[in-house]
């Protein structure tokens, strides 16, 4: 687990001010994984009670700005954030409960697709979101396709 220290240096290296705000949003978005906007005000407002809604949005936009957190919004979700940034990873999402794990690149190298048309654009990443039904909302006779 992270430290206070270890999230000021992050923020220094990124050229973004230390400020309270975002040392407490860096680290809820650490320890909460694919957490949403309404969760990370909440844990911010922990330690930060009179923290404005405004206040967390500007401080996650500045971090996915700078690289520190990465935002991913599955369709029919809402925007969720996570700290994993800078490999090449993709998502799993229970249809029924929303949960979302990451899950590891099988090639291991960006972009892990080639597009059959680039229409001239030089590709960088290709985003994959597996949808399926997680353990706990599968039937019980339900096997996992091999």
């Amino acid at each position: 687990m992270n430290t206070t220290a270890d999230y000021e240096r992050l923020l220094r290296e990124a050229a973004l001010r230390v400020t309270r705000p975002r040392v407490a949003v860096l680290s809820a978005v650490h320890e909460n994984a694919h957490a949403d906007t309404d969760s990370i005000i909440g844990l911010v407002r922990q330690d930060l009670p009179k923290v404005s809604h405004q206040a967390v949005y500007d401080v996650l936009r500045a971090l996915t700005i700078a690289g520190l957190v990465r935002r991913i919004q599955p369709m029919g979700s809402v925007a969720r954030y996570e700290a994993r940034v800078g490999d090449n990873h993709h998502h799993v999402v229970c249809r029924s409960c929303g949960q979302i794990h990451d899950v590891d690149c099988s090639v291991g190298e960006a972009p892990c697709l080639t597009a059959s048309d680039t229409h001239g654009f030089v590709i960088d990443e290709a985003e994959v979101i597996y949808w399926g039904l997680c353990a706990s909302c599968a039937p019980e006779s339900a096997e996992e396709p091999h």
